[in-house]
């Protein structure tokens, strides 16, 4: 499972969507490792934010603030930054934003991948390419196991629908351009529903719990019933990175959707999730559930379950989830605190890293029953 660091030192990376949650991650990861990575994106989407706080255009060559809609644009950088690898991190996040601009969100997610791969046709030096989507681009029958990888992609809102549509795009460009017998290794990856510290999004149960402890206040949960699959953020990230790896050494064994999601058993309600990250937080935190005067419009359709099948990364890439929800949630509350008290926070970053790196558990697994 281990990454191979001497792949990555000096090695011409291309990430779009870097000044989001997960994007930072990802370049400050690869920063450790010794990369040269170009960032494409919007400016970060909160204030505060990660991107800002953790100082990650240091750990950038190129910094670029641009839309992936803007196809000219992203082709240029492309073309200038002349990558070896591409991840594929720029999207319209969030599920219910998706009701309120559907279009945008059809149009950064679909079209944005469409100029994506498009621009990388033209750039010869690109072996590898991981389109980061999302476990919700399948289509969802309300089962209580876990989405294989061969399920059909579908989305009843335009967030989860724009995602599958990605999927296909990914698909479409796969067999007909980007193929591996060229050389090129295009994959897909899709992750659940990360954790970790730096997300302030609005309407993601953890960010908005964090966002009320922090004012004092206790914390609203809309779908307390809703089950999900929970993951610390470094989780999927080692699985893109190691795709990333498998996609250059052989593009035609890798080159297909993966999913890296927890385990089985960390598929846990809302509730569960805000009852251990209010004890986590301590000073008399608590949440209810939203009620009309927190919530006064009818809440749009959420799914009610969703897991993910990990078999096949499991089996053929090595890959397993090293953090439960309950650890996942202990470093998350742990990096909320140490911003909160004004300490370091590329140290705090680093420290969980390498602590995951190791495959150690410096603090107790609280992950209960």
């Amino acid at each position: 499972m281990a990454i191979d660091m001497s792949f990555w030192r000096d090695r011409r990376v291309f990430v779009t969507g870097h000044t989001g949650f997960k994007g930072s991650w990802l370049v400050f990861w690869l920063g450790t490792l010794g990369a040269r990575v170009t960032g494409y994106a919007l400016a970060p989407p909160t204030d505060p934010n990660l991107f800002d706080i953790a100082g990650v255009a240091t750990d950038t060559a190129g910094h670029i603030l641009a839309d992936v809609r803007d196809e000219a644009r992203l082709r240029d950088a492309l073309a200038e930054a002349k990558p070896e690898v591409v991840f594929h991190l720029a999207a319209q996040p969030l599920v219910l934003l998706s009701y309120e601009e559907p279009v945008d969100t059809y149009a950064t997610n679909v079209m944005g991948t469409v100029h994506l791969l498009n621009a990388v046709r033209a750039v010869g030096s690109v072996r590898a390419v991981v389109n980061v989507t999302s476990d919700k681009c399948y289509e969802n029958r309300g089962w209580i196991w876990g989405y294989r990888e061969n399920e059909p992609m579908g989305g009843r809102d335009p967030y989860s629908n724009s995602k599958g549509c990605a999927e296909l795009v990914t698909a479409a460009f796969r067999q007909s351009f980007l193929k591996a017998e060229n050389g090129v290794g295009l994959a897909s990856a899709r992750a659940g529903n990360v954790l970790g510290g730096g997300d302030w999004a609005r309407d993601r149960l953890v960010p908005d719990l964090i966002s009320h402890f922090l004012a004092g206040q206790p914390g609203i949960v809309r779908n307390r019933h809703s089950i999900r699959p929970w993951q610390h953020v470094l989780d999927p990230l080692h699985g893109y990175l190691m795709l990333a790896e498998a996609l250059w050494r052989e593009p035609a064994a890798y080159a297909e959707g993966w999913n890296f999601g927890p385990a089985e058993s960390e598929s846990r309600p809302v509730h569960w999730v805000a009852d251990r990250l209010t004890d986590l937080w301590g000073d008399g935190a608590s949440w209810g559930d939203a009620a009309s005067a927190a919530w006064p419009h009818a809440q749009p359709h959420e799914e009610r379950t969703l897991a993910l099948d990990c078999t096949k990364a499991r089996l053929q890439m090595g890959w397993v989830p090293r953090w439960d929800a309950g650890t996942a949630l202990a470093r998350t509350v742990a990096w909320y605190r140490a911003h909160q008290a004004g300490a370091d926070i590329r140290r705090l970053m680093l420290a969980q890293i390498e602590e995951f790196s190791a495959g150690s558990d410096t603090l107790p697994t609280v992950s209960g029953n």
